[in-house]
């Protein structure tokens, strides 16, 4: 089992500068990846935009994006990351979110919760015939257009598309139509229980998901959440603080405790932008770097 240690952002690379360090960082310590997250009233880069810019400043860091998928035109969208893949040689990994649900973001989105999974149902699979190359056409919430071919494809064939989400029906849907699983915001004994439901799905539907291909996404705090912080985090999901490890050693154990149910493709974030990026790499390189495999 290959164990894979990405980095996200939670804000503080919105400038040339920072990212330039962060990505720097990343190539230098051995990290697997660059995240951008797609939070449209954060402040957070465009992962689009994020992510190729570090394509161009880096010729190795891999580079993943949780992206929106509801309220976006699915044609628009496939011929976004299949430009990116192609301008990256094939470095991209895409996992698809339905997005936040607390406001204003639920909001800006434009789609209510309820309907945002079964706009996933209707543009994951159009996603992956225009990837390949099929002539599409589409009527519906996802887009409308009439015998479309994309060009250019992706590199990568197939462009894999991991999802999120620890719902019932979104484990249904993970083992039915993704090739991946990125969950937040659960424990190991959760993510193994939602494995199991995700990897039935797929047998369900005469399919299989890689054993590679279980991953986790995980907020840290390297020190003491403030007060402030905490109320926010506790506002906008309830269970975050108490889900959030606290300290690079908290970090290293529960990370050490998800490899031991089979999942092995992290994405850590520092849940309060770092400083210097340089300094919580190197510290965050020595206290969990050497679980790469």
């Amino acid at each position: 089992m290959k164990i894979r240690i990405g980095v996200g952002t939670a804000g503080g690379a919105s400038t040339p500068d920072a990212l330039a360090e962060l990505v720097t960082g990343l190539d230098a310590l051995g990290f697997d990846s660059l995240w951008l997250s797609e939070v449209l009233t954060g402040p957070v880069l465009d992962p689009l935009v994020g992510l190729a810019w570090a394509a161009a400043s880096n010729p190795r860091v891999k580079l993943g994006t949780t992206m929106l998928l509801p309220g976006r035109n699915v044609l628009r969208l496939a011929k976004q990351l299949a430009s990116l893949d192609v301008l990256c040689r094939g470095r991209l990994l895409v996992t698809l979110v339905p997005g936040l649900t607390y406001a204003p973001e639920r909001e800006a989105i434009g789609v209510e919760p309820k309907r945002r999974g079964a706009l996933i149902d209707e543009a994951l699979p159009l996603l992956r015939r225009l990837w390949v190359g099929e002539t599409v056409s589409h009527e519906g919430a996802a887009g409308s257009f009439r015998d479309v071919k994309l060009s250019p494809l992706p590199v990568q064939q197939p462009l894999e598309v991991w999802l999120g989400g620890t719902a019932p029906a979104a484990l249904e849907r993970c083992g039915r139509l993704s090739d991946g699983w990125l969950p937040s915001l659960c424990t190991p004994e959760e993510a193994a229980a939602g494995r199991v439901v995700i990897e039935e799905a797929a047998a369900t539907a005469g399919r299989s998901i890689s054993g590679e291909h279980f991953g986790m996404s995980i907020g840290y705090a390297s020190v003491p959440i403030d007060p402030a912080t905490a109320r926010l985090m506790t506002a906008r999901r309830p269970r975050s603080l108490e889900l959030t490890p606290v300290g690079l050693p908290a970090l290293r154990k529960l990370l050490e405790r998800f490899i031991a149910v089979g999942f092995s493709k992290f994405v850590v974030r520092p849940v309060v932008p770092p400083a210097s990026w340089r300094a919580e790499l190197e510290a965050l390189s020595a206290a969990v770097g050497d679980l790469q495999t």
